[in-house]
């Protein structure tokens, strides 16, 4: 593995700045709640024998379905959403280009042998986007910050938001500190007289080696002068969604993490009845699950999440709209995709 892919952690004049944080206390960020990594009859030693063991349900046995969609030449009315599987997403809005958590590189991991994306997940690459105006990354795990990916698409992008201290790792792999924005949770900046985007709290953990916490997680919220949309990242259940929800919302669209949850860690990640209720907590309109699809980082079944999640957001009338793979999703138009998961 080359070092260079888990990037480095703030030192120096970075650090002595993001320790002035009130999320950051003795030697790392905390989460608003206190959050155990893992359930108190869990163990790693169970949590690595369960993972290891066969499943045959964890990774489908099909091709997944996908959309060809020409990002570049698009004329789809805005906003649009373009999903490529996992976190990652394309939204364009006011003619400006989001990027979120890209990953293109085929796994999800510091090494290409392991978490490897399921078939016909990878059909998107950097050489399918088109130019990005705001790169967004809300976190630092290998899912979510590819080094691979940043680095090809280091031509493309203008600016970058990101938490507290992600920047090391831009910076170390080449990217200009005055083109790299981070927030602390509730700090925000005016991308232009129309764009705002504001860093809120999540409840999850970061480090892309054993120490963790030495950058912030984050979820965003974009807002312009038509449109209000939540970034959900990666977020166990708790009490920011309502607060976020009753400072900002209601949201035309909340993207909500959905799946790689577990009885052992159920504090890092939302079970998918929690993540229906974080919608409504939040008050939004229109509801997308992500954080599945892809990449199995649970022990769970490929489409459980999703599956569980219809099912709840029925029973609470909430608007779940699920596009496939790189299938534009116009925001303020009817959707009436099929449940491409049913097998």
């Amino acid at each position: 593995m080359s070092l260079q892919i888990a990037g480095k952690t703030p030192a120096g004049k970075h650090l002595a700045e993001i320790k002035r944080s009130p999320n950051y206390k003795e030697s790392g960020f905390q989460n608003l709640s206190d959050t155990p990594m893992m359930s108190d009859d869990a163990s790693y030693w169970k949590m690595l024998t369960d993972f290891l063991k066969k499943n045959n349900k964890k990774v489908p046995s099909f091709t997944l379905p996908s959309v060809t969609t020409d990002l570049i030449h698009s004329s789809f009315p805005q906003p649009f959403i373009v999903w490529f599987g996992h976190s990652s997403y394309l939204l364009r809005i006011h003619n400006k280009n989001f990027l979120v958590d890209p990953v293109f590189s085929g796994n999800a991991s510091p090494v290409s042998f392991m978490i490897n994306a399921f078939p016909g997940t990878n059909m998107y690459g950097v050489k399918d986007m088109p130019d990005i105006d705001y790169l967004i990354i809300t976190h630092d795990h290998y899912d979510h910050l590819d080094f691979k990916t940043v680095v090809l698409l280091k031509e493309k992008v203008n600016k970058i938001i990101c938490p507290l201290g992600v920047g090391a790792h831009l910076k170390y792999w080449g990217y200009d500190p005055n083109r790299i924005t981070e927030l602390d949770w509730w700090e925000d900046t005016e991308l232009n007289d129309q764009i705002q985007i504001i860093s809120a709290p999540a409840r999850h953990f970061s480090g892309r080696g054993i120490k963790k916490g030495q950058t912030l997680w984050a979820s965003f919220i974009l807002r312009t002068e038509t449109h209000n949309v939540y970034l959900g990242g990666d977020s166990g259940y708790d009490s920011h969604f309502k607060e976020i929800g009753s400072q900002y919302g209601p949201f035309d669209l909340a993207i909500l993490e959905c799946g790689q949850y577990n009885s052992m860690w159920p504090f890092i990640h939302m079970k998918p009845e929690e993540t229906v209720q974080a919608s409504v907590d939040l008050k939004a309109k229109i509801f997308m699950p992500v954080h599945w699809a892809k990449f199995s980082l649970a022990m769970h079944p490929w489409n459980e999440s999703i599956i569980r999640a219809s099912a709840k957001a029925t029973e609470l009338s909430v608007d779940l709209r699920m596009p496939r793979i790189g299938e534009a999703l116009i925001l303020d138009n009817e959707f009436t995709g099929a449940h491409w998961w049913e097998v």
